[in-house]
This record gives structure tokens, C-alpha cells and sequence, in this order.
């Protein structure tokens, strides 16, 4: 009996560690939907990770985005609800990997995603890629549009995620 909790629970161990260290879920290059996109800011890696990973916040930085929730720390395997431009979005973190990486799966009516954010410390800054692949029925009927609208998503996100980021790091020094 000592010998069988014991074996249960290393693999229980085992199966965590995998989790947490698991490889990111990369997008679908052959999906009705792709789009990527990249910037560089002005701020350095852990202020752009705070502002990023702080989901309750996004609303007070990114003014598409009007609802959020999210009960547990982040972590694979995290799930949190959020809304953007009338579309509540249910998404469950795939990976994390601090100051690297966060991506999730996501999904609402007649489309499903992944979503993933890199961020790669530069001379000056932080480099951020953000890619996503969408699919589903809605996905493929409306294709044409929905490649533009998260083209312009894409591109208002990183706009908005880099002056809050510059500004944040300005008031930083400031108070230095």
C-alpha cells in the first residue's frame, strides 16, 4: 500500500513538472485565420511581463478589452474569462514560462484559437511577438474579415501594451 501512494504520487510530481515545463502550443499555419505581429518596447522584460500576465488589468490599459476574470494564480493550466468587443472568451493557459512566454487556448461561439505571446530582451527594451491561429465554423465563413480584424487587434494590443509599458517605466524613473 506505502509503495503504491508513493508511486502515485511521483507521478503525480512528474506529470506537474511536465506541465509547467511543456513546450508552447504553436499556432496553425493552415488555419481560415493567422496573423502575427511584433514590436519593440521600450521598457525591460519584467515591467512588460507584469503589465502583460496582469489579466484583472488589462481593461485599464486596453480599452477593447471591458471584462476580465480570472480566480487562481497563472499557471499552465490557469483558465480565466475575458471580453473584447462584445466576445466573451474562455482561455486556458497552455504555457508560461516567466518573462518569456504565455500562451493559451481559447474558445467562444463558432471559433477556437491559440494565442501566444513571446517576449525576447533586446539592447534597449523588450522585442514582444504576439501569433494566433483561429478556426471553427464562424472562423471559416467569415475568414476574410476576421483576418483583418485580428490584424488590427493585434496591432492596437501591442500599441496599447507599449505606452502603458513606456509610461509605467517614465514614472518608474521618475520616481527613482
Amino acid at each position: 500500500m506505502k509503495k503504491s501512494i508513493t508511486v502515485s504520487l511521483l507521478a503525480a510530481i512528474a506529470v506537474e513538472v511536465k506541465a509547467q515545463d511543456q513546450a508552447t502550443i504553436k499556432i496553425n499555419s493552415q488555419a481560415a485565420v493567422v496573423q502575427s505581429q511584433e514590436i519593440i518596447i521600450n521598457s525591460n522584460p519584467d515591467l512588460v511581463w507584469e503589465i502583460l500576465t496582469g489579466v484583472e488589468d488589462w481593461p485599464s490599459w486596453n480599452e477593447k478589452v471591458t471584462k476580465t476574470s480570472i480566480k487562481e494564480e497563472l499557471q499552465v493550466g490557469s483558465v480565466f474569462s475575458w471580453k473584447s468587443g462584445g466576445v466573451n472568451v474562455h482561455s486556458k493557459l497552455h504555457s508560461y514560462k516567466d518573462q518569456q512566454i504565455m500562451g493559451w487556448t481559447g474558445h467562444t461561439i463558432g471559433a477556437k484559437a491559440v494565442h501566444n505571446w513571446h517576449l525576447i530582451p533586446t539592447k534597449n527594451g523588450t522585442k514582444v511577438i504576439v501569433e494566433e491561429s483561429m478556426d471553427g465554423w464562424l472562423v471559416e465563413l467569415l475568414k476574410k474579415s476576421m483576418n483583418k480584424k485580428l490584424e488590427a487587434d493585434m496591432i492596437f494590443w501591442l500599441s496599447r501594451l507599449k505606452s502603458e509599458c513606456e509610461s509605467q517605466a517614465k514614472e518608474i524613473q521618475v520616481n527613482i
